[in-house]
């Protein structure tokens, strides 16, 4: 499992984040907020809610830390964060019908972390429960792992090789997936008609794929050339990038299909295709 997560509650994405240091979750408040009430504007409740309370404002500003975060374009943006204790003390201000459902969810969360802990294998086996339940076919499941290892590889080189934050990870992740796609991480998620969802979570095989040939790609051209640092790091996922978009171009030759496409696993709406 990675520092930050998309975790799922009653089918609702929650923005999270474990601090290795302090051994605990961080949640985005706001999500949380989304949550607990439904609301279609849940800064904007968040807002009212800690002017109408006085006493919870100034405990959510002493006790709420800001945490990067990825925002609905997939850029990691500083965001308000809570803990476990801080959010019990903001859902006793919220009266919502999902509070106690909710408690036992942070306590499910925060088990299954330290048995991850214990052992790391637990977090592949939660993602492909999880993933299972989201309707995902074993097959696309296997591709998804796959590239999750593919991209964990390359961010662990950009971590030991002077590329610094998670501004630049995400600069570096986008420049190679303009590359291959054609499109930004941002563009591919709106042709997606995505918002806080996952954009690889949404991909097709065929996409998922691509992304992962693009990124290996990258990680080797950077091995060979001993890139060091954000300039030198991004001519090699330009190069990478490159390599993954002619074999896409090939591909799309020969089938008269586009990889890149707006279908999605969203719930169908307005007769929306969902990909298979």
């Amino acid at each position: 499992m990675t520092d930050h997560e998309i975790q799922l509650f009653e089918s609702i994405h929650v923005r999270s984040h474990w601090d290795e240091a302090q051994e605990k979750w961080y949640f985005s408040v706001v999500d949380v907020v989304r949550v607990l009430t439904d609301s279609t504007n849940p800064t904007d409740y968040l807002k009212k809610l800690r002017k109408r309370d006085a006493e919870l404002g100034s405990y959510l500003g002493t006790n709420c830390p800001q945490v990067a975060m990825p925002s609905a374009s997939g850029v990691m943006r500083r965001t308000l964060a809570a803990d476990v204790p801080t959010l019990l003390r903001l859902i006793q201000s919220i009266p919502s019908p999902k509070a106690e459902p909710f408690k036992q969810w942070l306590a499910k969360v925060g088990y299954e972390r330290m048995q991850e802990i214990a052992d790391p294998a637990q977090s592949l086996d939660r993602a492909r429960e999880n993933w299972q339940k989201m309707g995902r076919s074993d097959k696309w499941i296997q591709q998804r792992m796959t590239g999750q290892e593919t991209r964990n590889k390359l961010t662990d080189y950009w971590q030991t090789h002077g590329v610094q934050g998670s501004d630049q990870f995400a600069l570096l992740t986008n420049l190679i997936h303009q590359e291959w796609a054609g499109v930004s991480v941002k563009d591919h998620k709106a042709l997606k008609t995505l918002k806080t969802q996952n954009l690889r979570d949404h991909m097709s095989e065929a996409e998922l794929i691509f992304t992962a040939l693009a990124e290996l790609s990258t990680r080797q051209i950077a091995q060979k050339e001993q890139a060091q640092g954000l300039s030198e790091n991004a001519k090699a996922g330009v190069a990478g990038g490159r390599v993954a978009r002619r074999a896409k171009e090939d591909l799309e030759q020969l089938t008269s299909q586009k990889v890149v496409t707006g279908s999605n696993f969203l719930p169908p709406v307005s007769g929306k295709k969902r990909v298979r």
